[in-house]
């Protein structure tokens, strides 16, 4: 019985280490979803930044030509609530560092106008 024992104990041993020590080996992990796009993540953008990423609204930063640096520094900055929006906070929450990083060369790479709108002239509207 104590033989039977021993040897139940040492096959559960080996069968639950060989999976861990195979992947180890092969370097594989779980699979990982693959990042969209930028050009992808924006379409989630277009309702507030405009489809050019060109924003005519004063409360809604236009985003075309923005530096991608800065760009994503300020959607990390959202996601871990430093920035405090929570409607940004929302849409980078679902983002991977690989698309917001994507979003903000595509953003970075459109030509834009990175201008300051004067929100007591009205006629800019």
């Amino acid at each position: 019985m104590k033989k039977l024992i021993i040897t139940t104990i040492s096959l559960l041993f080996v069968f639950t280490l060989v999976p861990c020590v195979a992947a180890e080996e092969s370097g594989h992990d779980e699979p990982k979803a693959t990042a969209r796009s930028g050009e992808e993540v924006a379409k989630q953008c277009v309702a507030c930044h405009a489809e050019d990423g060109n924003s005519i609204a004063p409360n809604f930063p236009r985003l075309a030509g923005q530096h991608a640096d800065y760009m994503f520094h300020s959607l990390i900055s959202y996601k871990n609530g430093d920035r405090k929006n929570a409607i940004m906070a929302g849409i980078v929450a679902a983002l991977s560092e690989k698309e917001m990083k994507n979003v903000s060369e595509y953003y970075a790479n459109m030509g834009g106008g990175l201008s300051v709108i004067n929100i007591d002239d009205e006629s800019s509207f």
